[in-house]
């Protein structure tokens, strides 16, 4: 790999392979706003990076800053190896990646009017127009402003005016909003994770005894609230197990360590240290690196582990037992 500490330019645009670039690509002045970036492989970007169009060919490729396009963020549909955005991506059109033989991490937000992933982490949330994805993790929200697909997916949780879903959904916070009915293909199932053992899981223990997850039912769990100003009147569906959850505080949810190993998913490469979750039976640390989240989410994407189904149903006199 060799060393570039000063990019220079003699057309519109870039051409990388196996270079590191110790500088920002950014442009200088005007005529370089609609320079182009083609990375066909091997790289490392140390800096931040703005062009016209970015366009990653292969990997292994990373960029250490922000990036921002006026047109697109291309990843190739044939393209191989890992591809990692440490900061936050944004596109003033549209950030896509399509290849299957590719993982794509956004350790950060990402931006753009339309978003379309496969294969993808993200440890942020996704703010864009229209969004489709398939087989991907978003730690945060996704958040949609017209339409939300999604096809076999780990979200935090979405907002969307129309959301479509196929295969399976598993959500890692008790709520989600849309305002139409949530579209489900036959056969699809959502459930709810926020009760779930992920801590034991991630240390390969015995799953706490009145964990599980929640099969959600976009019938019985909808709740319509109707948003009133002085022009109009907006209904909003929530799509939530917060009563079962707070029923639920019987459980010692702290144990399950959700929160923490969410937070240290979210923060990704923000955190200062590397934290972990104790000593597995070799007495070694469970650290929580960014790649055992991302190959432990998407485990848990793949069905890896089995996690028991929990009904959902509390009796109240669990409850009075506990706080009477």
């Amino acid at each position: 790999m060799d060393d570039i500490k000063e990019i220079r330019i003699n057309d519109n645009r870039i051409l990388l392979k196996n270079n590191r670039v110790k500088s920002a690509i950014l442009p200088k002045v005007t005529t370089e706003l609609d320079r182009s970036v083609v990375i066909q492989s091997n790289c490392i970007i140390e800096g931040a990076l703005f062009a016209h169009t970015l366009e990653i060919e292969n990997g292994p490729v990373e960029i250490h800053g922000a990036v921002f396009t006026q047109l697109e963020v291309h990843v190739d549909q044939q393209a191989k190896g890992k591809i990692l955005f440490k900061k936050a991506v944004g596109s003033a059109d549209s950030i896509v990646s399509l290849a299957t033989g590719v993982r794509v991490i956004f350790l950060s937000d990402i931006n753009a009017k339309q978003i379309k992933l496969k294969n993808a982490y993200v440890s942020g949330s996704i703010f864009a127009d229209e969004v489709e994805l398939e087989n991907c993790v978003v730690i945060g929200g996704v958040f949609a402003s017209r339409s939300l697909e999604l096809t076999n997916c780990i979200l935090g949780t979405f907002n969307s005016p129309v959301v479509r879903v196929a295969n399976s959904l598993q959500l890692l916070l008790p709520s989600a909003f849309s305002v139409e009915k949530i579209i489900t293909l036959p056969g699809t199932i959502i459930s709810n994770l926020v009760l779930a053992d992920l801590g034991a899981i991630f240390k390969g223990q015995v799953q706490a005894e009145n964990s599980g997850k929640i099969i959600m039912n976009v019938e019985t769990d909808e709740l319509k609230t109707v948003l009133t100003s002085d022009e109009s009147n907006q209904i909003l569906r929530g799509f939530s197990v917060a009563g079962k959850v707070l029923a639920a505080d019987l459980l010692d949810s702290d144990k399950l360590n959700n929160h923490f190993l969410l937070t240290a998913a979210s923060l990704g490469n923000q955190l200062i240290q590397t934290y972990d979750l104790g000593v597995d039976e070799k007495n070694d640390k469970i650290e929580l690196t960014t790649d055992r989240l991302v190959s432990f989410f998407f485990d848990l994407l793949n069905s890896k582990y089995e996690i028991r189904v929990l009904s959902g149903k509390i009796k109240i006199s669990d409850i009075t037992n506990v706080f009477g």
